[in-house]
């Protein structure tokens, strides 16, 4: 039955007429509402732990001076002539698709960040089409290579705030293995935090970066990735972000695996508090 004022009008036979209807359901504290997000899972035994093990890394690695980054990776964005949520001061209305057909798009991209909450710097590589493990080690390495190794001359080790699951979460054996080759190509020890489930947001990148650049490209056609490319570069706030960005020029293979014997290898060096969320891996050089 349908819920409707019309709905429980013609349901009651016309007996009653729907502003009466309306007017006796709030008489009685009942009104139009709709879902409210609040119940969440068991929350993990060491949720706590874990947040006040991250503290202590960035008091000490910021005390040290030494570099504290976000890293994270974006859903998958359709490039082409397609609507952009937002809205933006123009003398006109923008036609786009009316169709979203993934066949209209130009290109598949996956932007992947990393931030520097110290210094209020991001820098993002855009790769296309697939999200992995690869992609998150490259974009470590790649703003290494482009800005911390000039601003961090003397750093021996970095420390890099992740999500829990995804490309660059605790399970990707990927992961470590790609940035156990990052510590033995530069010589850092590379200290590795992840967030617990569902806390994703708690990460520096997700509030003071991504949303910068989505409100940065509100309202805005995403017709090339060069379109793309320029409104991520395009981002700044009045606190002083500035962001880079670049397209990787490499296909990135899904489904890729590690084996144990590659595994073992990896020069893991875990903590007592929460061990499979935290690790350090350290250079062989």
């Amino acid at each position: 039955m349908r819920t409707s004022l019309r709905g429980l009008a013609a349901a009651s036979g016309g007996r009653a007429s729907p502003t009466a209807i309306g007017r006796l359901l709030r008489a009685n504290g009942l009104g139009r509402r709709g879902h409210r997000k609040r119940l969440t899972r068991k929350t993990h035994a060491d949720r706590d732990a874990q947040f006040r093990y991250i503290a202590r890394q960035r008091r000490a690695f910021v005390g040290d001076h030494k570099p504290r980054i976000g890293i994270n990776a974006k859903k998958r964005e359709r490039v082409g002539n397609f609507k952009n949520p937002g809205r933006r001061w123009c003398r006109q209305a923008t036609d786009v698709s009316a169709h979203d057909f993934p066949t209209d798009a130009v290109a598949q991209t996956v932007p992947c960040g990393v931030y520097d909450p110290e210094l209020d710097r991001g820098h993002v590589c855009v790769e296309t089409p697939g999200n992995t493990a690869d992609l998150a080690a490259d974009a470590v390495r790649d703003w290494w290579r482009q800005k911390g190794e000039r601003r961090y001359r003397d750093a021996s080790a970095p420390l890099i705030e992740a999500d829990g699951g995804g490309s660059n979460g605790s399970r990707s054996r990927v992961f470590k293995k790609r940035l156990q080759e990052f510590a033995d190509e530069t010589g850092l020890a590379v200290t590795v935090c992840h967030y617990p489930p569902g806390a994703s947001k708690r990460n520096p990148i997700e509030h003071r970066l991504f949303s910068q650049i989505s409100a940065t490209r509100a309202g805005i056609v995403l017709s090339t990735v060069a379109v793309l490319v320029g409104r991520i570069r395009r981002t700044t706030t009045t606190t002083g972000l500035k962001v880079t960005a670049r397209v990787m020029d490499k296909v990135y293979p899904t489904g890729r695996k590690v084996s144990v014997a590659e595994f073992e290898a990896i020069e893991l060096t875990r903590p007592e508090t929460c061990p499979q969320g935290n690790c350090t891996k350290l250079s062989v050089l």
